[in-house]
């Protein structure tokens, strides 16, 4: 069949809703405003079009080439975007609540404000993207790469990021209560002033990351990597640090109150830990 060009044409506020447009070279094309809802654009070419404000509830745009192109204010909502190549797009202030963007490239793109709440992201490449006060409440970013993304400000409360790279990434004053980082990969992240309170971080690798001043009480850090970690002002109490690698880190006016470290390895030498000591797994002032 062959391919279907439209780039020649000015789609603005077009009534597409349901067509059948899958393979079609839309690159470039004015699609502001338009109306795709449920309309089938899978393998479409729409790199650098401007969807600015589009109505692309539940349409299919599995593999398509969505490169550069604006997609800010867009309703992607329930959209299916699996394995869609969304490098460098603008999707400020998108909604897309609940859309599946498995295994799609996202690397560099501008999702700063997006509503991502309930999205499906395992797998998939994040890095260097911009997230700053984006909306991820239970979105599944299970492998996911954001390694250097921006999420300062995101919500990721109830987030599933299990084993989601995170390296150097910035979650300053990112909301992640009671999210599942097990196995997650955040060396050398920034979060400050983070809130991770009930989250679980088991065998978590945070190794150089600043969480100064971030709140994590009862936090699950079993096996956690925090070695040369910056936790200083941070709020650990009642945390489950058993088996955790402290050496190195900076815990001076740390708040480990009930918090257990049993077998936790830390270097006895370490100034901001003075005056502390374990006794039944239990740091306890010891002044």
């Amino acid at each position: 069949m062959p391919t279907k060009t439209l780039t020649v044409l000015d789609l603005t506020d077009a009534n597409l809703a349901g067509a059948d447009l899958a393979g079609s070279n839309l690159a470039g094309a004015d699609l502001r405003e338009a109306a795709f809802r449920r309309a089938n654009l899978a393998g479409a070419n729409l790199a650098g079009a401007n969807l600015a404000g589009s109505d692309l509830v539940g349409a299919d745009l599995r593999g398509a080439d969505l490169r550069g192109a604006c997609l800010a204010g867009a309703d992607l909502a329930w959209a299916d975007l699996r394995g869609a190549d969304l490098a460098g797009a603008d999707l400020a202030g998108a909604y897309l609540a609940g859309t599946d963007l498995r295994g799609a490239y996202l690397a560099g793109a501008d999702l700063a404000g997006a509503d991502l709440a309930w999205a499906y992201l395992a797998g998939t490449d994040l890095r260097g993207a911009y997230l700053a006060g984006a909306d991820l409440r239970d979105a599944d970013l299970a492998d996911a790469i954001l390694a250097g993304a921006n999420l300062a400000g995101a919500d990721l409360a109830w987030a599933y990021l299990a084993g989601t790279d995170l390296r150097d990434a910035d979650l300053a004053g990112a909301d992640l209560r009671d999210a599942d980082l097990r196995d997650a990969y955040l060396a050398g992240a920034g979060l400050t002033g983070a809130d991770l309170t009930g989250a679980d971080l088991y065998g978590a690798n945070l190794a150089w990351a600043n969480l100064r001043a971030a709140a994590m009480g009862f936090v699950d850090l079993t096996g956690a990597n925090l070695a040369g970690a910056d936790l200083q002002g941070a709020s650990l109490q009642g945390a489950n640090l058993t088996d955790a690698d402290l050496r190195g880190a900076n815990l001076r006016d740390a708040n480990l109150t009930d918090a257990d470290l049993t077998d936790a390895r830390r270097d006895p030498s370490d100034p901001s830990i003075a005056g502390w000591a374990v006794v039944d797994g239990k740091l306890v002032c010891d002044f």
